[in-house]
């Protein structure tokens, strides 16, 4: 497992958040699975649960996120995982250009455990929806807490406003399958 501690955007402090960590569990020939954990998430809004399907905007509220670029490309993938099981798979051609839906040959697995003062938010992908190459990954959420206070989590923010499409924030290695 390779956990990353992610970084709040400045411009955006969280309310009672204090730490979030992004984990990469595993990669088989069938999921990759992923795990993220909210430290200090009393106060953290969960979506309602809406079964599994896909939608937009999910990203205005607590939602979770991976973005995909494949080596030595300008060509990306996104996907949005909501603890309300909704979620998004959307490609794109170059920086925030190109926007389409991304192909899966079935939906994500969704789970949201919270407890008093931390969240356990647990999401698998289909490995049919991964690219199939090398991959340079950037692990992002969006979390509100009670009274829409909202901040934003990457594993870095090098520009003055969230923007999670940055390629300086693709900072993980993520295996093709075969290596994995």
């Amino acid at each position: 497992m390779e956990t990353h501690e992610l970084v709040v955007h400045p411009a955006y402090p969280p309310l009672e958040v204090s730490k979030v960590h992004a984990s990469i569990i595993s990669r088989d020939a069938n999921w990759l699975r992923l795990r993220w954990r909210i430290d200090g998430a009393a106060k953290l809004v969960v979506p309602a649960f809406a079964g599994k399907g896909r939608a937009d905007e999910l990203w205005r509220t607590t939602c979770f996120e991976l973005f995909l670029m494949p080596r030595g490309g300008e060509a990306y993938s996104e996907f949005n995982l909501s603890p309300s099981e909704r979620w998004a798979a959307y490609d794109f051609s170059s920086y925030r250009d190109g926007m389409e839906n991304r192909p899966s040959p079935r939906e994500p697995d969704c789970t949201m455990r919270k407890g008093s003062s931390f969240a356990i938010f647990d999401a698998a992908i289909p490995a049919g929806a991964l690219p199939v190459e090398e991959c340079e990954a950037g692990l992002t959420c969006v979390l509100e807490e009670d009274g829409g206070i909202k901040s934003f989590w990457a594993l870095c923010h090098p520009q003055d406003q969230p923007n999670f499409h940055d390629p300086a924030c693709f900072t993980v290695q993520l295996a093709a399958p075969s290596a994995a």
